[in-house]
């Protein structure tokens, strides 16, 4: 199973709330819902729904999963997409939620005490792709532990001066090759790049 990474990304590297002015507002972040000025509902519409293809599970951290698990299920029967995001596995990095907080449906917390390993297990043992939305810094840890098979990044024309990023400042180099490049209408710039080495 494949690790894919899917952000919305300043020119700078931010990944922080693209889709709310209160989604995450931790630093004094003031610029939530950023990208929605640059989204193209065709080219970016159409490369989410294209990732979704092959996603047989999404991987969330604690924050962007509650935030889903408040928006989607009450979309339920209204929308194809919200129907898929219900239906499908989703698994839980977090050290705060229990058990009994997985009330969103298909959704399994992993062990707080070995978060990366359960994932390596199921990185090796599943097929297709396990998605990861936003989660900057579950998506952070995982940049930093080389286990990122895809990174779909659409980065826009903009400088947000500063915010979370998924990717680590540990003086190493990562190698990566661009896979496919898109231009959206709005100047954003649909990246696929997949670690050099890879086949």
């Amino acid at each position: 199973m494949r690790i894919v990474l899917s952000d919305f990304m300043s020119l700078d590297g931010v990944v922080q709330a693209p889709g709310g002015p209160q989604e995450d507002t931790d630093g004094g972040f003031a610029h939530g819902g950023w990208s929605m000025p640059y989204f193209d509902v065709e080219v970016m519409g159409g490369a989410i729904d294209e990732a979704m293809k092959d996603t047989r599970a999404l991987l969330f951290g604690r924050r962007t999963w509650q935030t889903m698990a408040a928006a989607w299920p009450e979309r339920a029967g209204s929308d194809p997409f919200a129907d898929h995001m219900n239906a499908i596995t989703k698994y839980v990095a977090s050290t705060t939620l229990t058990e009994a907080d997985m009330t969103w449906n298909n959704s399994t917390l992993l062990p707080a005490d070995n978060v990366l390993g359960a994932i390596a297990d199921l990185r090796a043992s599943g097929e297709g792709d396990m998605h990861v939305m936003g989660s900057s810094v579950l998506a952070r840890s995982l940049v930093e532990n080389d286990m990122v098979d895809e990174y779909r990044l659409m980065i826009s024309p903009v400088l947000l001066g500063g915010g979370k990023r998924i990717f680590p400042e540990d003086g190493v180099a990562r190698h990566l090759r661009l896979v496919s490049h898109t231009m959206a209408s709005t100047g954003t710039q649909v990246c696929v790049f997949r670690p050099a080495d890879a086949g």
